[in-house]
């Protein structure tokens, strides 16, 4: 299992037209928020990549900061582009009530310097397939905009690329942008319920059964 999992309830029937219509006005106070997260997880990932590189360790306070960073942005990540009409909380707690969930096994004992060190080189074709699905969401999100203000509904050939995009980008930004798991993120949909535990080999990483 992967050391990140996301879970998404993507709801089909009853959907809301007005806060739907209004989505792209309604999302900016999370928005802004959301950036606030984002401009500390990225200073947070610097200081890391420095810490494994020379230490081989992840500070513990920047991985748990940078856990609630990326659940942050997820959650409105998944509400600006329609997977859910429930409107995120302005936080980065874990709240199981929420219907994105985002759960991130502990950081490694030790981290491979090596990986960690050419993360922007091997990392390259993660981030190209990254921008791949953004391009796939943000399309399917504006399709999904028209049929959900239409007819109160969201298509399910519409839900599974939503969903599926909006789970690889938000591993690929964990391994990626914040280094936080060594391993590429699976090309499957969606994680499992929980996360694996994240396993030191000494020489890189293997994800827990």
């Amino acid at each position: 299992m992967y050391p990140v999992s996301y879970e998404a309830d993507v709801a089909l029937e009853g959907r809301n037209r007005l806060t739907v219509f209004f989505r792209y006005f309604t999302v900016i106070p999370a928005l802004i928020v959301a950036i606030f997260y984002a401009i500390g997880a990225y200073l947070g990932a610097i200081v890391a990549w420095f810490s494994i590189v020379f230490t081989g360790k992840y500070p513990e306070g920047i991985y748990d900061f940078n856990v609630k960073a990326l659940r942050m942005l997820t959650r409105v990540n998944g509400y600006y582009n329609l997977a859910v009409d429930e409107y995120p909380p302005f936080n980065g707690d874990d709240d199981p009530s929420y219907p994105i969930r985002l759960s991130v096994a502990p950081p490694l004992a030790t981290y491979d310097r090596l990986k960690t060190g050419l993360r922007l080189l091997i990392g390259i074709p993660v981030l190209l397939l990254s921008y791949v699905w953004a391009i796939i969401v943000s399309v399917v999100s504006i399709i999904a905009w028209f049929a959900i203000v239409f007819t109160g509904k969201l298509p399910e050939g519409l839900a599974n690329p939503l969903r599926g995009g909006l789970s690889y980008t938000t591993k690929a930004t964990a391994y990626y942008h914040l280094l936080m798991v060594e391993d590429y993120p699976p090309f499957s949909e969606e994680g499992a319920n929980a996360p694996a535990g994240q396993i030191s080999t000494g020489t890189g990483t293997k994800e827990g059964v």
